[in-house]
C-alpha cells in the first residue's frame, strides 16, 4: 500500500457516526473518499460537504450523502490534503486549483485534518510554488505586481488554455523558494486587488497524518 492510500485510509478513523465531514481535494484525499464509501455501506450515517466539483462527482458516484455549503449548518472536521507543511502546521494548499472553496470549507470547520506523505513534512514552506487566485479582469496587473514584489509569478496553463478554476478564476504561482512569514505574506498578498484566495493555510489544521511506506505518525499542531 503506498503512502498515499496508508493517509487517507487511517483519516477516516476520525470520522464518527451523525458527523458533516468536509471532503477536500486531491490524490491522497481520493483514497479518504473510497474507504469513506466503504464505511457508509457498511452503516456509518454521516454528511458530506465537498471542495471541488471533482470531489462532489466522485462522492455522488460513491453514494454518500453531500450537502452544498448553503445547507450546512455546521462542520465537524475536513479532511483534506496539503503540498507543504512545516512545523507551526502553515501549509500550503492548491495544487488541484481548488483552494477557494478549501479554504472556505476549513475556515467553517471543529476541526481540520490533512493527510499527506512523508515528502510534504518541511521545514520551511516555499519550494512547492504558492498558488494564488485571482479574477481574469486585470490579472495581469496583478502578475506585473508581484514581478515588482520579486514573486516570479507564472500564469498556471492547462495544455494551451489558460488553468480556470471551479469559480472560472485564473491561478498565478509565485516561485518563492522559500517563505519566510506565512503570516505575514498571507495579509500581503489579501491586499492586492484582484487576488480572489491564495494557497497558504495559516493557523487552521490542528493535525496531520503522515504516511511513509511502512509507517503511519499523527501530529498535532492546535
Amino acid at each position: 500500500m503506498n503512502p498515499k492510500q496508508l493517509a487517507g485510509e487511517k483519516a477516516v478513523e476520525f470520522i464518527k457516526e451523525g458527523m458533516t465531514v468536509g471532503l477536500g481535494t486531491g490524490s491522497t484525499v481520493y483514497f479518504t473518499v473510497l474507504k469513506l464509501s466503504e464505511q457508509i455501506k457498511e452503516g456509518l450515517q454521516i454528511k458530506a460537504v465537498c471542495t471541488s466539483v471533482a470531489t462532489h462527482k466522485l462522492a455522488v458516484s460513491l453514494n454518500i450523502p453531500v450537502l452544498s455549503m448553503e445547507e450546512v449548518d455546521k462542520i465537524d472536521l475536513t479532511i483534506d490534503g496539503a503540498d507543504e507543511i512545516d512545523p507551526n502546521g502553515h501549509g500550503i494548499k492548491g495544487r488541484w486549483g481548488a483552494l477557494l472553496f478549501e479554504k472556505i470549507v476549513a475556515a467553517n470547520s471543529k476541526q481540520n485534518i490533512w493527510v499527506v506523505d512523508d515528502s510534504k513534512i518541511v521545514e520551511q514552506l516555499g519550494k512547492f510554488p504558492l498558488p494564488v487566485e485571482v479574477i481574469p479582469f486585470g490579472y495581469k496587473q496583478v502578475v506585473k505586481r508581484f514581478i515588482e514584489l520579486g514573486f516570479n509569478p507564472e500564469l498556471r496553463m492547462e495544455g494551451q488554455e489558460t488553468f480556470k478554476t471551479d469559480s472560472a478564476n485564473f491561478i498565478i504561482q509565485l516561485n518563492l523558494g522559500k517563505i519566510d512569514d506565512p503570516v505575514e505574506l498571507d495579509r500581503l498578498l489579501k491586499q492586492i486587488p484582484g487576488v480572489v484566495e491564495h494557497g497558504l493555510f495559516t493557523n487552521i489544521v490542528n493535525k496531520a497524518v503522515v504516511a511513509d511506506l511502512s509507517n503511519i505518525r499523527i501530529i498535532n499542531y492546535r
